[in-house]
């Protein structure tokens, strides 16, 4: 099997894409090898794992570095799972790679030549940068986690617009796998209008809402400050059983 490369993508800020990239990332360890990549500056991904970030490579030196750091030797195999740890140098990423061509593919090219993995999955900043693109450049699928309420949308048409434009120029295989409901209860009758707006907008966008909508929970921040995932920490938690829901709906077209 050829790997996937999952991107989890919002720039929108604290609308749970390190639970969801995290989360994902140690169901399909479960079923295959799997990497997580830190590209986002605040690192929390990297703190759940408890990776390094002082006297070891980064993202950082496999993006940044001129000399091209092969992107193995950045690995740290955790006991949460195998993790490319973030740097907060990653928000000097725009200037740094300033005039360089080459600047969005040194993503690309490192994960080409990294062998051994059935999945992996990328969790990013809230932010439309040099960084984004070189993830978006170097992924198969996006996965775009948000919220039943009204502001859930802002900014999605300017990433969706990002997407398109990296699809047609750099990587005609890029598509949005779909977007995913975050921190849903379905109680109220506006977070049950919201998910019907949101399910026509990503009709328009050419994609999918998932079925699955995570609902949240307390074991959710329990796991994160113990510095563990859900589904070690709670598997039968709901949170961890909607997240099992949803990747079975992101893989089932695999099959």
């Amino acid at each position: 099997m050829d790997t996937i490369v999952y991107v989890v993508a919002n720039q929108k800020g604290g609308i749970g894409k390190t639970t969801t990239a995290t989360n994902l990332a140690g169901i399909l360890s479960k079923q295959g090898k799997t990497l997580l990549i830190d590209a986002d500056p605040q690192g929390n991904s990297t703190n759940t794992y408890e990776a390094q970030i002082k006297d070891v490579a980064t993202l950082y030196d496999v993006i940044i570095d001129s000399d091209k750091l092969p992107i193995d030797e950045a690995i740290q195999h955790m006991p949460n799972g195998d993790i490319v740890a973030s740097d907060p140098l990653l928000a000097k990423a725009e200037k740094m790679l300033d005039g360089d061509v080459d600047g969005f593919y040194r993503l690309k090219d490192a994960l080409e030549i990294l062998e051994g993995y059935d999945y992996i999955v990328i969790d990013t900043a809230p932010s439309l940068n040099v960084i984004l693109y070189n993830c978006l450049i170097a992924a198969d699928e996006v996965i775009i986690p948000v919220t039943a309420d009204c502001y859930s949308m802002q900014g999605i048409s300017q990433l969706y617009d990002t997407i398109m434009a990296v699809k047609r120029r750099q990587n005609p295989r890029l598509c949005i796998a779909g977007l995913l409901l975050v921190k849903y209860a379905g109680r109220s009758n506006l977070e049950k209008n919201v998910r019907v707006d949101i399910e026509e907008e990503a009709k328009k966008m050419g994609t999918k809402l998932f079925r699955t909508a995570i609902r949240e929970c307390v074991k959710t921040k329990e796991a994160q400050d113990q510095h563990k995932l859900l589904i070690d920490y709670a598997p039968k938690c709901n949170s961890m059983l909607d997240y099992l829901d949803f990747s079975k709906e992101l893989l089932k077209k695999k099959k």
